[in-house]
């Protein structure tokens, strides 16, 4: 998704938002992640600030990057482009086919469109903070990888969905997200570290929509009913 393009969607989705989750009747339950769910993905993106700075960690990423170039030294693909977005097309498709998850409609698809904003707004602040050069020297927006942050959260919201039906759809969700991590260094777009990065905002970002989410829901719900808002 270009800058361009989420900022509109931004704009269109912040100002319904708040009106949407108020519809709601309350029907979703508080949660609060375990301690592996946050730890892990916070160690990824914490991995790869580290990276920038740590001599190492940066000659490791171009050992990485190296080898990759060895696999693929000229020809791209624009699969990722489309396979960032498959684990939440599953979602959907799944629902479709009467395979139920978590959620209804409405409430998963506000849960989504908030990971994917919280995800898109991290991914796009930070590379504009950073000014990271890509392996191609095509920009400076190379960390951390958008595409990665995009397909590890709508991994994460295939599991989140599905986790109590199957652990196969997270499995294949993260498969789908790991892919599309690779090809980012196969089409010689990110580093290791922008990779590595990119998963760990994605997945923290879907567990904080999850976190949030049904918060917001009873506030505006006890908002809408209190006596004040009568008036």
């Amino acid at each position: 998704m270009s800058r361009k393009h989420y900022l509109l969607w931004l704009l269109v989705t912040v100002s319904n938002a708040p009106a949407l989750i108020a519809q709601n009747n309350d029907s979703t339950r508080l949660y609060t992640p375990k301690a592996t769910t946050v730890i892990i993905p916070a160690a990824m993106a914490v991995y790869g600030f580290t990276a920038m700075h740590v001599s190492r960690l940066q000659q490791w990423s171009y050992n990485v990057h190296q080898g990759v170039s060895q696999i693929n030294p000229a020809n791209h693909v624009s699969v990722d482009n489309y396979l960032q977005w498959a684990p939440a097309v599953a979602v959907y498709s799944l629902n479709l086919a009467g395979v139920k998850g978590a959620h209804n409609f409405k409430d998963r698809t506000l849960l989504f469109g908030m990971a994917t904003l919280l995800q898109g707004g991290a991914s796009f602040a930070i590379k504009d903070a950073t000014h990271e050069n890509r392996p191609d020297n095509s920009n400076l927006m190379s960390f951390p990888s958008g595409h990665t942050s995009t397909a590890f959260a709508n991994a994460e919201f295939l599991r989140m969905e599905y986790k109590d039906v199957s652990p196969w759809y997270g499995i294949a969700g993260y498969a789908a997200a790991a892919t599309t991590g690779y090809l980012r260094l196969y089409n010689d777009k990110h580093w290791l570290h922008d990779v590595i990065a990119g998963a760990g905002i994605g997945i923290l970002s879907t567990q904080a929509a999850y976190f949030l989410y049904p918060r917001i829901q009873k506030m505006l719900s006890r908002h809408k009913h209190s006596p004040a808002a009568s008036y």
